[in-house]
């Protein structure tokens, strides 16, 4: 049982490919008869994408800010077995077991910076959340972000957590700032930063972030390329961001100046 209480959903259709996704997610059915994005464990990044987005979705909504529900989704071998698309049929063939998925939100429009604008309070949230978490992937190119129900909604935390495609170097990360948030599609609204701040450590407890980083399935967690054990990265998860928000001056300064 995890303490976030995640549910735990099976895929029962296959609905289709985001062909927009590098990493080919995919719109299903699960069996409580609700729509999803599925993230594959078999796609290019494989089950650390999955990782950054739990932990980057869940963050996002500990401060407030507007995601989807996260499910686990359980892909049965059933799906490869009847796909025509050699592709797609690959990537169900190894995904077999535990994905992730998410809501998915009917109607939803790619968010435009041009055309929306959005409130300073929740710019800057989504600013700071991703030089905490290094997401490299919130950009003009590509904002990951949606506009749903006159709302901005936070989608796509997989690029984040950069570091722990090599184990072997995660340590030399814990000091260093991100300088790639000049790249931010928000940094021009994120005005308020030193006020969500403020916010962010009430409320990103060592017991929030523990919460979090102990609903990562095991599964995801066993790689035979990496060093470290499951509790090893675990610990260095919750090490990365503790470290993150004890220098969260620097990461402010960061962005204003980016801004």
């Amino acid at each position: 049982m995890n303490t976030l209480d995640i549910r735990t959903v099976n895929v029962v259709q296959y609905i289709k490919p985001l062909r927009e996704g590098g990493s080919l997610p995919a719109i299903v059915k699960a069996d409580d008869d609700f729509l999803y994005v599925l993230k594959f464990r078999g796609a290019g990044q494989g089950k650390k994408a999955l990782i950054a987005e739990l932990i980057g979705g869940e963050l996002a909504r500990a401060v407030g800010l507007k995601i989807p529900e996260l499910v686990f989704m359980h892909l049965d071998d059933s799906f490869s077995k009847t796909e025509p698309d050699e592709e797609i049929q690959d990537l169900l063939k190894f995904s077999v077991g535990l994905n992730l998925g998410l809501h998915f939100l009917s109607s939803a429009i790619t968010f435009d910076p041009l055309v929306t604008t959005v409130d300073a309070i929740t710019a800057s949230k989504v600013v700071l959340l991703d030089s905490i978490i290094s997401n490299i992937d919130r950009t003009v190119k590509n904002t990951n972000l949606l506009h749903w129900n006159n709302e901005l909604w936070v989608i796509d935390n997989g690029a984040s957590f950069y570091f722990h495609h090599n184990w072997a170097t995660w340590e030399q990360h814990l000091t260093r700032t991100f300088p790639l948030i000049k790249d931010h599609v928000l940094r021009t609204q994120a005005t308020e930063l030193r006020t969500v701040a403020e916010e962010f450590l009430i409320k990103l407890t060592d017991e929030k972030i523990t919460e979090i980083i102990n609903t990562i399935p095991e599964d995801w967690l066993q790689h035979e390329a990496d060093a470290l054990s499951p509790d090893d990265m675990r610990n260095a998860y919750k090490t990365y961001l503790k470290a993150k928000l004890t220098m969260v001056d620097s990461l402010i300064k960061e962005a204003e100046h980016a801004r």
